[in-house]
């Protein structure tokens, strides 16, 4: 067995990030004979028992991503262990085992190609104290684990000893039959589960039998140049989609934001059903896709139990971190960057008051675009569909996120004040982020820092990004960044209440004695965070 090696510092695992392949993934549009979309037709794999229906565009899509299905077609291709800051792999075959680390800023420090089966260590040829992203592909299967480079092996991958690698077969054959209103039904045989198609339905006629095959068709594992979500246009809209609603009495209205308790102003979505098609349903929530300048962005949304569409909800944007995704933060196996749904704040909405919400970032690298607006163009059009769809509160629309999501949150701030009322940002950064030129308006704004985290340093948020709030956020939009905030001496942490600015936009700066970690703790572990109440409680003021 050729054994390979190369440099870095003492690294320790510390929790394994999952990651997703497709069992199958069956998309295509469906058009009437003269190629114009037919949407409501109803599209079903047989076998499979999975129908959706199109979208306004005709399109549709039939995907299975789920772990049972996942695992009930593995072929062993090999697997992975890593204890002690070694990577040892082993395979069924000489495919390529490529291994890549990313810094915690998205910055990838070492990319390296293996053969066979071997041994890597970790423990060499990253420089800097910190957490990082190894990412390791064998054939098309890939597991990405998160470790630090803290110098103690204690432990292996949290839970396992082993995380096997498997190779995802392609669906093999199913049939697939499309329904709709005025046309014969159209009965297909699909030599393949991983395809796309062009489907054509006939319009109905007396004694007419079901067409048999499609117009055309391309097989592969291409995606859908669209998902089944009906999206509005791919231009970023920044109007607030939003009704009058009658001031409460006395109720002082200003040029700029609202009072501290004002009224709920609905969105257009109240007293409507939503007409978004989801992709499929997820533990906790629903999946969508949207359209934004061409590209196809992914994003969850879970509605409250009892969701009523004439109550305006608040809404809040649970941004992911690297390593993560947004299906994370809907539902995930409880560790110290997931112990609840969308940062601990769907436990704590008692009241169903809240309809969260977790976009996609992109999901290699860096989560979020360091030198574009168009996440920012994502998140505009996001919330107008979301308003539109749902029954909203558009005065009372929150994003928190850790990390990378704490940095783009931070970016988003700089110039969606007109749609944001508060963020909250857990390990922010002012750099590897796009950040545009502040708008000069007023929001919201708490932080959480460890003053030992070497990711994101503590004193580059307290110097940098904590006074670009503040140039704003005093009486009548004046700058009050002179105030400094109290911090956290020895153990435990501080929370300091900025005294000169603007009651209606508060500002807050959480310090603890830590590292790089949002469920920030005095005692014990990240299970006694007190982190979501304090969210919790900086929200609800409005």
């Amino acid at each position: 067995m050729k054994m390979t090696r190369f440099s870095t510092t003492p690294l320790a695992l510390a929790a394994f990030l999952c990651t997703t392949a497709f069992a199958y993934n069956v998309s295509g549009t469906v058009k009437d004979e003269v190629g114009t979309p037919i949407q409501g037709a109803n599209v079903t794999l047989v076998q499979k028992a999975k129908s959706t229906l199109t979208d306004a565009e005709g399109k549709f899509v039939l995907t299975d991503e789920s772990i049972d299905a996942i695992h009930a077609q593995k072929a062993g291709l090999g697997y992975i262990n890593i204890n002690d800051g070694v990577l040892d792999f082993s395979q069924n075959g000489n495919a390529p085992v490529k291994i890549r680390i990313f810094d915690m800023m998205g910055n990838q420090v070492l990319n390296h190609s293996l053969t066979g089966s071997g041994r890597l260590d970790l423990r060499q040829g990253v420089t800097a104290h910190g957490t990082y992203i190894a990412r390791v592909r064998m054939g098309n299967a890939e597991q990405a684990v998160r470790f630090t480079a803290s110098g103690s092996y204690s432990s292996a991958i949290t839970g396992q000893k082993n995380s096997a690698l498997y190779l995802i077969q392609q669906g093999k054959a199913g049939n697939l039959q499309v329904v709709a209103n005025g046309f014969d039904s159209l009965n297909i045989y699909l030599p393949s589960l991983d395809t796309v198609l062009a489907l054509t339905l006939k319009k109905s006629t007396a004694g007419s039998s079901p067409s048999s095959s499609p117009s055309s068709s391309s097989s592969g594992a291409s995606s859908p140049s669209s998902s089944g979500a009906s999206s509005p246009s791919s231009s970023a809209v920044s109007s607030s989609s939003s009704s009058a609603t009658s001031l409460e009495p006395g109720e002082q209205t200003y040029a700029f934001g609202y009072a501290l308790k004002n009224a709920p102003r609905k969105s257009a979505g109240c007293g409507k059903n939503s007409t978004l098609q989801k992709t499929r349903s997820v533990e906790n929530g629903d999946r969508f896709e949207m359209k934004v300048n061409g590209e196809d962005r992914e994003y969850f949304i879970t509605l409250p139990k009892d969701y009523d569409n004439t109550k305006p909800h608040k809404v809040l944007f649970a941004m992911h971190c690297m390593g993560s995704n947004a299906e994370d933060f809907v539902h995930h196996n409880p560790d110290q960057d997931h112990p609840s749904p969308y940062y601990g704040q769907q436990k704590l909405d008692t009241k169903g008051e809240f309809i969260f919400v977790a976009p996609r970032g992109d999901t290699d690298g860096m989560p979020w675009s360091m030198n574009s607006d168009k996440d920012h163009k994502f998140i505009d059009q996001l919330i107008t569909t979301i308003n539109e769809n749902y029954c909203v509160d558009t005065t009372r629309i929150f994003m928190t996120g850790f990390s990378f999501g704490a940095m783009v949150t931070n970016s988003m701030a700089q110039d969606m004040q007109h749609r944001l009322r508060a963020v909250a940002v857990y390990a922010t950064a002012d750099y590897n982020i796009y950040l545009p030129k502040n708008k000069g308006k007023p929001i919201a704004w708490m932080a959480v820092h460890g003053k030992r985290d070497g990711t994101c340093p503590y004193d580059k948020a307290l110097t940098s990004a904590l006074p670009r709030i503040l140039k704003n956020n005093g009486p009548n939009g004046t700058d009050v960044s002179s105030e400094k905030p109290q911090e956290v001496g020895g153990s435990g942490h501080l929370c300091y209440d900025f005294k000169n600015v603007d009651p209606r936009f508060p500002v807050k700066w959480c310090s603890w004695n830590g590292e790089h970690q949002w469920t920030a703790y005095d005692n014990g572990n990240w299970q006694s965070t007190w982190v979501p109440e304090e969210a919790h409680k900086f929200f609800e003021q409005f």
